[in-house]
């Protein structure tokens, strides 16, 4: 008796399963869109937030999870710790609109694999999944030149973000900012919550700590 052919929409058994990990649902709908179609690729699933990827990892077992970096409460960075001492196994890729060799560091630090831009090629995005499927890294380009760029990373921040920093390593707390720069307390916190996303800080602390060490850079 023949054996029935497999449908020719089911993934093969080979497949790189993906978990996509990004709190931008137009983006996420984009990246299965594309990836969906590629063969031997096959999007078991898609996480807003860190306690999703936490339910999705367990419910879906994927290979390889395709990371943001810069997303609310727990940052892609963090997250990607926290799932491989879960699964120390579990593939890593980060896609992030951030070069900043800083985020490039600290994500390979915490186990990623690779790093790609979102802007990057399609193609470029899925050789990344490919190379890090295949037991390799990989980085984008653009990130390679600015990583091994003999210059000391500059955070993207504003020139007003900068100076406010430039207060917190003199010690000055948010009322006296505010008063020193006439703007509102609300607008000074509005900025320290702004300067901590982009450098990826969790905490007072940590901004405190940041300000202090880059103190000289800062102006």
């Amino acid at each position: 008796m023949a054996t029935p052919s497999p449908s020719p929409d089911a993934a093969p058994s080979s497949a790189i399963r993906l978990l996509l990990v990004d709190d931008h649902p137009l983006v996420r709908d984009g990246l299965r869109a594309r990836l969906q179609a590629v063969p031997g690729f096959e999007v078991v699933g898609e996480a807003s937030n860190a306690e999703e990827a936490h339910a999705q990892l367990g419910a879906l077992q994927p290979t390889l999870v395709l990371m943001d970096v810069g997303m609310k409460g727990v940052n892609g960075i963090d997250l990607t710790s926290a799932l491989l001492v879960r699964e120390p196994a579990l593939l890593v890729l980060m896609l992030s609109m951030y070069d900043n060799p800083e985020y490039v560091q600290r994500a390979l630090q915490a186990g990623a694999r690779g790093y790609v831009l979102k802007d990057s090629p399609a193609s470029e995005i899925i050789a990344a999944i490919e190379a890090v499927a295949g037991g390799g890294t990989f980085l984008s380009p653009a990130v390679s030149r600015r990583l091994f760029r003999n210059q000391a990373p500059r955070p993207m921040l504003s020139s007003r973000e900068c100076e406010i920093l430039a207060a917190l390593a003199r010690g000055l707390s948010s009322k006296h900012i505010a008063r020193e720069m006439d703007v509102s307390v609300r607008t000074v916190e509005a900025h320290r919550q702004n300067i901590k996303r982009k450098l990826l800080l969790e905490g007072q602390a940590e901004l405190i700590k940041y300000a202090v060490e880059h103190a000289g850079k800062l102006g």
